[in-house]
Formats: C-alpha cells, sequence, structure tokens
C-alpha cells in the first residue's frame, strides 16, 4: 500500500509520501515522488498504484519532456500529457494484467506552477486519465492509504492555515496511517513549494530523524482524552452505580 499527501494552501504546497512498496517478511523501499522540470519551473509527481504501471508510464513521460520541456506553459498540459501515458500503458498492459488477477490502479497527483499558472495547482488524476483540480473548502488528495489520515486534515487544515501547520498535518496524517496499517512507513520523502517561486524543496526523514514526535503526540493525545469535559459521562456512569 501506499501513502502520499499533497496539501495545497494560500502561500504554496505541502506534499509527503512514504516509500513502502513490499510487506510482510520482506521490506523494500522506492520513491513514490518525483521532481520534473518544464521549461524554468518545477513540479513534483506522487504516484499510488502497481509499480510496474508507474514505471512505464513515467518513463514515457520523461522521454516526451526531455523533447520538448518548454512546450508546457501550464500544469494541466502535463497533467494531460501524464494521462495519455497512463492511457497508453492501459492500452498496452491491462488485459494482460486483468488475466492476472491484477487491477490497473495507478493514481497520481501533480503539483506546482508554471510559467503561464497564475498561482501554484494542484491535480488529483484517476487510472482512466480523468483529473480534478484541488478546491479551497477541500484542500489536500490523499491516494493509496487514504482512511486514517483524512480526519486530522478534515478537522484542522484550512486554505489558510501556514506552510508549517499544513506541513505538521500531513505528518500527523501520515503518522495515524503508518500506526494502524501495516504496509506504510518510514523513510518518507516531503516536498514544499511556495507560490510564485522557480523552485521546490524536498528532503527525506528517517524514522530516527523523528522518532520523537510520535511520542509527543501520544501524550498529547491521552492527556486531552483525559481533559474532555465529563458531565455527560457521569450522567450515564451515575445509572451504572445505581443499577449495581
Amino acid at each position: 500500500m501506499t501513502f502520499c499527501v499533497s496539501i495545497k494552501i494560500k502561500d504554496g504546497l505541502v506534499g509527503i509520501a512514504d516509500t513502502r512498496i513490499t510487506s510482510g517478511l520482506e521490506h523494500t523501499t522506492a520513491r513514490k515522488v518525483t521532481i520534473h522540470k518544464a521549461g524554468n519551473r518545477s513540479f513534483f509527481l506522487m504516484t499510488s498504484g502497481l509499480r510496474s504501471v508507474r514505471d512505464k508510464a513515467l518513463t514515457y513521460f520523461e522521454e516526451i519532456l526531455e523533447e520538448g520541456p518548454g512546450e508546457f506553459q501550464k500544469l494541466y498540459q502535463v497533467v494531460n500529457l501524464f494521462a495519455t501515458q497512463v492511457r497508453r500503458v492501459a492500452a498496452e498492459d491491462k488485459a494482460f494484467l486483468a488475466e492476472s488477477g491484477l487491477e490497473f490502479n495507478l493514481f497520481s497527483i501533480l503539483g506546482g506552477q508554471l510559467e503561464k499558472d497564475k498561482e501554484h495547482k494542484l491535480y488529483l488524476l484517476y487510472p482512466q486519465g480523468n483529473w480534478v483540480e484541488v478546491s479551497e473548502s477541500h484542500p489536500y488528495f490523499l491516494i493509496g492509504e487514504s482512511t486514517y489520515g483524512k480526519p486530522i486534515l478534515d478537522r484542522v487544515l484550512r486554505h489558510s492555515s501556514s506552510m508549517e501547520s499544513a506541513l505538521k498535518l500531513a505528518y500527523l496524517a501520515f503518522d495515524s496511517t503508518r500506526i494502524s496499517a501495516v504496509d506504510v512507513d518510514f523513510p518518507i520523502d516531503v516536498v514544499l513549494y511556495r507560490n510564485n517561486t522557480r523552485e521546490m524543496a524536498q528532503h527525506r526523514y528517517l524514522r530516527k530523524d523523528l522518532q520523537h514526535l510520535p511520542e509527543w503526540w501520544q501524550e498529547r493525545l491521552k492527556s486531552s482524552v483525559e481533559a474532555l469535559p465529563s458531565e455527560w459521562v457521569h450522567e450515564v456512569l451515575s445509572k451504572l452505580t445505581r443499577s449495581g
């Protein structure tokens, strides 16, 4: 399984991707987010799904980018280009994968700001090649294991959140998933983009780099539960006491 989250806030873009691609007795890691150039601007691409499908589509995609990087002035054009390569791989391999009981399930997120984009953009691309753009009311995309990380993002994240807050929330969404899903884990790759700039920052964190954070967060969760107003609890507990 995979965990990839990308967030669009007013100030820019934030993304985290785990690197686990196998679980059980064998643990293998590989990068799931890549940085690319179109002209003099950068954008990132995250993927979740069959690794072979991802690698083949990405190879086709990078080859075309290398041949004419300056042709793409807006990010949606790049999204359409990658969608074409996903459909190309589907035409070549989907039937054969189905015969082997494998699903063609490549989901992708692309984020950045090219030369003629008025602001930074974030898109979710489906396996069929159609896409949607993120909205201010729901300013993030999750692909892969998306169940466990959603609650904290839905409760706290806003389009107006700072980049620091967005990165912390993205990490907590990852940590919640890591705790509950055995096939999501460190290392994690972080990408950051600040609106109206040309480059992206990226960094890899190992487990040892952030090992203090889960303990800090767990203690705060425990203390918050204890501090939660208790009047409603006492009401039902009093009935249990009388029954005894």
